[in-house]
């Protein structure tokens, strides 16, 4: 076998939530009381192109995800020896940019290092120039006139390649869309059931803005794979790596950050927020005095202690790791299981509140009457009524956590300095910002993808939290 796959503990959890999302869809899909919201949500042209973006980020990151060992040329005793490095699906779809590495630093699209050099001449001279690089632009002859037009050219071609493609695709669902929207019933043709009509009648009104986003993505997609073949389109770093694959590689820590630190923090919040607001009593003094004492220790340096205990037992402990991607991955798993313990006392709040107020309702109050468990009153009654404000903090609240994790990377107690994130990204930035000439493409690259990935999640949550508003349940 030429490999081995390897899940790691981030990997698991991904795959557990993928499952999750799954599975909820599919039970969402039959329910019209819990399926109307989310036709609201389809009516948004806003929040569907906000999905379409972070679609394409949580493509690369389920990518990034599906991790494997590769086999070595040599074998011990027979048997394969497979390499300590644990690759991804990613690395090897895009291997042309992990591989193609530099000297040093090289300027976005260029064919020159950053810096000066010493450089023999065939005479037996030395002259001071900037040296051509090994692989950005490595094919033309005089890159000082042949660059501009050869990197229009290859972009041109590369957007109408993508423009082309997205067409395609386009016509291609059109035509599917067409053929399943209607379905012939005993000789005449019917409509959907009402779980059909939901993508059908949102993209109805959002297809205009689908459509141009989808065209625009495909052009600057065809366009920087099409100059990745040739350039470094983002410059490379101090050590020669590409920034755009290191851009892409980040994805997946800002996504684990936001994902895996709400799949811990929720039971917290949920469990003890209702318990708080239903039992009340001693029950809610004991969970209201646990969340203000958390809420009022400053959150940096509680993460940061924890974060600094944990790497001295994870340096104590370095058998426990195969290899140093599980090492890494364990740090970034104990930063997202502080990050969770950490952050749900809002959303604890929250619930709290609004526990307090449905329990005075009266079909809560008839429950009571009746007899019904409390148990039951809880799962049946409360926790459906408030599960809108746990899906819209939950959305709100990712984007916090992704720019959470840079700002920890940034000061240190971050990710592990293996892990590929934004906030390494940025903090690595930080000395080549102070250097002559100065290096800024690596923390605008960094900064640049953080935006997008933070401003889809926030217009996508505002369009969530509109659609479940309780005031807007009666409209449409």
């Amino acid at each position: 076998m030429n490999f081995i796959p390897v899940i790691l503990w981030t990997d698991a959890l991904i795959f557990l939530l993928v499952a999750v999302g799954i599975a909820s869809a599919w039970w969402i899909r039959w329910r019209p009381h819990l399926l109307l919201p989310w036709q609201r949500v389809a009516k948004s042209g806003v929040g569907m192109v906000s999905l379409l973006v972070l679609s394409l980020f949580l493509l690369v990151g389920l990518l990034d995800t599906l991790h494997y060992r590769a086999a070595l040329p040599e074998k011990s005793n027979g048997e394969t020896v497979y390499s300590p490095e644990v690759l991804s699906a990613f690395d090897a779809l895009v291997s042309g940019l992990r591989n193609r590495t530099e000297k040093t630093y090289s300027a976005p699209l260029s064919a020159f290092l950053y810096a000066k050099e010493s450089i023999e001449m065939p005479g037996g001279k030395t002259l001071r120039d900037y040296p051509r690089l090994k692989y950005g632009g490595a094919h033309l002859a005089d890159p000082e006139r042949e660059l501009a037009g050869d990197v229009v050219k290859r972009a041109g071609l590369g957007a109408l390649c993508g423009l082309l493609i997205a067409v395609v695709l386009a016509a291609v669902v059109g035509w599917i869309e067409r053929s399943v929207s209607t379905r012939k019933v005993d000789g005449g043709y019917a409509a959907l059931y009402p779980p059909y009509t939901l993508a059908f009648a949102g993209m109805a009104r959002t297809a205009r803005a689908l459509l141009i986003t989808v065209l625009l993505l495909a052009a600057l997609v065809g366009a920087v794979a099409s100059l990745a073949g040739a350039y470094h389109v983002l410059g490379t770093d101090k050590v020669g790596q590409d920034v755009l694959y290191l851009s892409l590689k980040s994805i997946r820590t800002g996504l684990v950050i936001g994902t895996v630190t709400t799949l811990v923090m929720l039971p917290f919040a949920l469990l003890l927020g209702v318990a708080a607001g239903y039992f009340r009593g001693w029950v809610d003094d004991v969970i209201q005095y646990l969340y203000t004492v958390l809420s009022s220790i400053p959150s940096v340096l509680l993460i940061a202690a924890a974060v600094l205990m944990m790497q001295v037992v994870i340096e104590m402990h370095a058998g426990w790791f195969e290899t140093a991607a599980a090492r890494a991955d364990v740090r970034l798993l104990c930063l997202c299981l502080i990050l969770g313990v950490t952050s749900w006392t809002g959303l604890c709040r929250l619930l709290r509140g609004e526990t307090l107020k449905l329990r005075e309702m009266e079909y809560i109050q008839a429950a009571q009457a009746f007899g019904v468990s409390s148990l039951r009153i809880i799962t049946r009654h409360i926790a459906p009524n408030v599960m809108h404000i746990v899906l819209i903090s939950v959305v709100m609240d990712f984007s916090a956590l992704v720019l959470a994790e840079a700002v920890l990377s940034y000061v240190g107690v971050g990710v592990d300095p293996t892990t590929i994130s934004f906030g390494t990204m940025i903090n690595a930035a930080r000395l080549e910002m102070g250097r002559d000439p100065i290096v800024w493409w690596a923390l605008a690259a960094a900064f640049s993808f953080m935006l997008v990935l933070v401003l889809a999640a926030n217009l996508f949550a505002d369009a969530v939290r509109d659609a479940f508003d309780p005031r807007l349940k009666g409209a449409g």
